[in-house]
């Protein structure tokens, strides 16, 4: 194996290790110090044998972060967006999220903070759970369609 054929190597290692999108691809190379036309070329051959897709990274991100951090759709969005991927990748990840299973995350976010929260003034105690929410990327209107519909 020659120099070119270990870099690429040890990039699909990096790439099977987890889904990953471009943008960190890109990174890592040139904290490798490759760039130019052998970037592209790496780049070119893991999206070709699939080890980059990130219509594939879209929905395993937002599965992920909405199952294990309990994130909602805003925040997972615009952590989306800040990795490049395009609003039709965007809406792909979130076709792994079912609707009733998200209403019943707001649900028990919501029922789990309000417990939690020590407040006595019933108007603050609701604010400060709906900022939580809020900067769980869940949006505030449906947080209050989910909390209105389900408690």
């Amino acid at each position: 194996m020659n120099l070119f054929d270990d870099k690429v190597e040890k990039m699909r290692r990096y790439c099977l290790f987890t889904d990953r999108c471009h943008k960190e691809v890109r990174s890592k190379l040139l904290k490798e110090n490759i760039y130019g036309d052998e970037l592209e070329q790496i780049m070119a051959i893991l999206i070709e044998e699939d080890f980059l897709n990130e219509e594939r990274f879209a929905k395993a991100y937002a599965k992920g972060k909405f199952k294990q951090n309990k994130w909602g759709k805003k925040k997972i969005q615009m952590e989306l967006k800040q990795r490049g991927l395009s609003d039709y990748c965007i809406r792909k990840g979130f076709e792994e999220i079912d609707d009733d299973d998200y209403d019943e995350m707001i649900r028990s976010l919501w029922e789990k903070k309000w417990d939690q929260t020590r407040e006595k003034n019933e108007y603050k105690k609701r604010q400060k759970v709906m900022n939580y929410m809020m900067g769980k990327g869940y949006g505030y209107e449906e947080v209050k369609m989910a909390i209105e519909n389900g408690i």
